[in-house]
């Protein structure tokens, strides 16, 4: 009980880095179950995460639903619905022409009626077994979830909503952040102390919700390219030391790629880390990395095992390490994995 008032109390205000990272169940645990479902997530909260993430993409009738992408033809069984076939269609999403089925051209009534499926089923059997059992959940379920295992468990079980392409949706009539704030809202999620931590990779949505919210927000920064709102502005820019300062005006972390702390060489292995930790901590910042996967094809080379590219290597090695660098926050697909580094 006392590390769960600790954790949230350092995961809502300006505290020092915390000696033991916050792990943020990327997706639920996504590694077993299939991403953004109730399973996913309770069974994150059973391995001991500290925050459960669901991705926000918007219904035609515009309600939040938990996706990663607003193209569900990889996540769901919409593929395999024959009454829906005609609505696949080509779509530009952020520059990228996409093909499939996408959430704005469906009500949430009709998503409702689709079922779950793992993305990634040749790397995770496990999980795909647990396909077409659960239902596509909206923003309110996620945060009924984290309610609830927070009066089961006795901790604080906050939630890391991320809007996705708020652009993107703001060109097709479905504009997010007024309805974001009014979930915020009702929810009773908008205070310095909400157990929330918002996330965008563009910049202008982040910096009109902190003008209306005081909830943690976190910018997030891949490791090429740069915001979709912003042409001229690349994510290199904004983890310079000036960037960050500029970052802080607007929110409490920065979430970077994890190889933009431990870089890795020609063969693939981390190098020393890099100055991105102190330079954001001297800005004022946190700092969340993602996002650690436990098989081979996902790790660096010193810490693969077997010679598979799903076999599972050293992840909670790999989590220590990032620990030992001093980052205040872990996505990961595997939450008990994360919890075991040392």
């Amino acid at each position: 009980m006392i590390r769960a008032i600790v954790t949230a109390v350092a995961l809502l205000v300006g505290t020092p880095a915390l000696a033991q990272p916050l792990i943020i169940a990327h997706r639920g645990a996504s590694g077993e179950r299939p991403e953004h479902t109730r399973a996913a997530y309770e069974l994150a909260v059973e391995q001991g995460a500290d925050v459960i993430e669901p991705d926000l993409v918007l219904t035609r009738d515009g309600v939040f639903v938990d996706r990663h992408e607003n193209e569900i033809g990889g996540t769901t069984d919409v593929g395999d619905r024959p009454e829906f076939a005609d609505r696949k269609t080509t779509k530009t999403i952020d520059g990228v022409p996409t093909t499939g089925w996408f959430t704005e051209d469906f009500t949430l009534a009709e998503l409702k009626t689709l079922r779950a499926k793992e993305r990634l089923p040749a790397f995770r059997p496990g999980s795909a077994a647990y396909d077409g059992r659960e239902p596509i959940l909206t923003f309110d379920d996620v945060v009924a979830i984290a309610r609830a295992a927070s009066t089961r468990t006795g901790r604080t079980i906050a939630v890391a909503p991320e809007l996705k392409h708020p652009t993107y949706f703001a060109g097709i009539d479905l504009p997010m952040e007024d309805a974001f704030v009014a979930e915020l809202e009702r929810l009773g999620l908008t205070g310095a102390d909400a157990p929330i931590i918002i996330q965008c990779f563009e910049v202008g949505p982040l910096e009109r919700l902190a003008a209306r919210i005081d909830a943690p927000l976190a910018q997030l920064v891949a490791g090429a390219g740069g915001p979709a709102d912003r042409p001229d502005m690349t994510y290199a820019q904004m983890i310079t030391p000036e960037g960050l300062q500029a970052m802080a005006a607007y929110a409490a972390w920065v979430a970077p790629e994890m190889t933009l702390v431990l870089p890795r060489d020609a063969e693939g292995r981390t190098t020393a880390p890099s100055a991105l930790v102190s330079d954001a901590h001297a800005a004022g910042l946190k700092v969340v990395i993602w996002t650690l996967r436990a098989e081979n094809a996902f790790l660096p080379a010193e810490r693969r095992r077997g010679e598979g590219v799903a076999e599972h290597g050293d992840m909670a090695g790999y989590a220590a390490a990032f620990a030992e660098a001093g980052v205040d926050a872990i996505f990961s697909d595997f939450p008990a994995l994360a919890r075991e580094s040392p």
